[in-house]
């Protein structure tokens, strides 16, 4: 779900809140830049109620430790002290773009301590198929790296390190 906001408005995060659905994660973009605290504890509160898996802000946020310690999970561009008004209407459900990207509603957002992704309604399944074999991939690239083997070799790069010159060195350099 999205919603689209104005700087120094939360308006339209409170009209999310009444037509998500549960497992909706909503993702909250701004008409132009804005670092203000336009999310906090209590609209964390209603969300979580209301069953969405999270928030991604292309603003900032307040009460960040609180909303942390509710374990909603949350993604903002800042976090701020600074709290918003009521008072311009934006849009709800429509494509808008949200730390410079493509979001339309319905996309699949997902998000972990290392950021957001987020993937087309139409890509999902084909992305979820190419990420389990990536994970497939790499779980078999770390048993072989636990028993010592090098990535030098797993990933067969010494001939690509020979072209381009790489020399080894025994001994001190004069």
């Amino acid at each position: 779900m999205t919603a689209l906001c104005h700087p120094g408005d939360n308006w339209m995060i409170h009209v999310a809140v009444e037509v998500l659905a549960p497992g909706d994660v909503l993702v909250v973009a701004c008409s132009s830049e804005s670092t203000d605290g336009a999310f906090g504890e209590l609209l964390a509160t209603s969300l979580k109620v209301r069953g969405a898996k999270g928030v991604v802000l292309d603003m900032g946020c307040r009460d960040a430790h609180e909303i942390s310690e509710m374990k909603f999970p949350l993604w903002s561009r800042a976090i701020s002290a600074k709290g918003t008004v009521k008072a311009t209407i934006g849009s709800v459900n429509v494509p808008v773009v949200c730390a410079g990207v493509q979001v339309k509603p319905g996309d699949v957002v997902v998000a972990d301590d290392d950021g957001v992704v987020v993937v087309p309604r139409i890509e999902a399944e084909a992305v979820a198929k190419a990420s389990e074999e990536r994970e497939k991939k790499e779980a078999a690239s770390r048993g072989r790296l636990e028993k010592g083997e090098l990535g030098l070799d797993i990933y067969g790069m010494r001939k690509a390190l020979q072209e381009k010159g790489l020399e080894y060195v025994d001994g001190p350099l004069d």
